[in-house]
This record gives structure tokens, sequence and C-alpha cells, in this order.
């Protein structure tokens, strides 16, 4: 009985799914999702944020590293999915992940909600769909501290992140 739960409460809450249990042959979740549905599902994700660059995948994410620095915040790490697909013999488009972040405000987050602290640092994917479009995709700020129950009193700190993000992103895909 309890593992029956658990398969159940698992499939039930699973990621992307919107707490709607998939149903059996449902292409609307995972990996199976038809190509032509992709594009309109990549806009429809609750908490992400994905905004198309006027530049390649490269060039999007030595841009929003350097704009990550020019405002004072860290990159803590880089993550090329694409050269470890390569790495053991698999294709993926151009996948890079940049982690990011001030420790000052991030720690003004947890303060008020420590699990916040597996969101954080920052992250933005950037990545090339099939068309060869140059995508940035982060989670939404405003989702995440309606996710963790933030408390009210860190708005204004919210708030001034949402509003450095955007610049960021911004300045990236420019």
């Amino acid at each position: 009985m309890v593992a029956f739960v658990a398969i159940f409460l698992n499939a039930r809450f699973c990621v992307g799914t919107g707490g709607q249990s998939p149903t059996v042959g449902d292409n609307s979740v995972g990996p199976n999702i038809p190509r032509r549905n992709r594009k309109k599902r990549r806009q429809m994700l609750e908490g992400l944020i994905t905004l198309q660059s006027s530049h390649g995948p490269k060039e999007t994410a030595n841009r929003l590293a350097a704009s990550v620095r020019n405002h004072g915040m860290t990159v803590f790490s880089r993550i090329d999915h694409a050269a470890a697909a390569t790495a053991v013999g698999l294709d993926l488009r151009s996948t890079e992940v940049l982690f990011f972040g001030n420790p000052k405000a991030g720690t003004l987050l947890m303060q008020s909600e420590q699990t916040i602290g597996l969101d954080l640092p920052l992250k933005a994917l950037v990545w090339q769909d099939e068309s060869s479009e140059t995508w940035i995709s982060y989670q939404d700020l405003a989702w995440l501290a309606k996710r963790y129950l933030l408390s009210p009193a860190i708005q204004p700190t919210l708030e001034k992140m949402c509003s450095l993000i955007k610049v960021v992103i911004d300045e990236a895909a420019g």
C-alpha cells in the first residue's frame, strides 16, 4: 500500500504536469512531445520566461556572462550540455546553462525560506532550437517567491532582483 501511494503521488505531482495526472498516451508530458507542439509548450511552462536572442548561442552565453559581471553579480559556473553530450557520443544542439547571482541577495531569500536554496544560485539556459534560433530561458523570480511562500518582507529585494535579471537577460539577447 505504501509503495502504491508513493507511486501515485509521484505521478500525480511530477514536474511539468501542472498537478494533473499524465494519462496513457498523453504526448503533452515528457520528452515525447511532438515537434509541432514544442514551440507552443515552451511558451506555456509555468514559472519559466523564454526570450529569443538576436545572437548565436555562444555569443549569447558570453554576452550573458559579461552582463552578469557588469551588474555586480558572479558567474559561479557554466555547463555546456552539448559538449557533454558529444563526449559520450550523442548529439545535442547548443545548450549551455549559466549559474549566477549575488550571495548577499540570495542569502536574504534563504533567510526567508531556506529551501529556496534548491533554486539558487540563479540560472539561465542558452539554447538553440531546431530552426537554429537562439533562446534564453530562466525562472521567473516572482513565481519562485510564490512557490516557496517567501515572506512579504522580502518583496523589495525580490523586486530589485527581478528588475536586474530582466536587464541582464535583455542585454544578453540584445
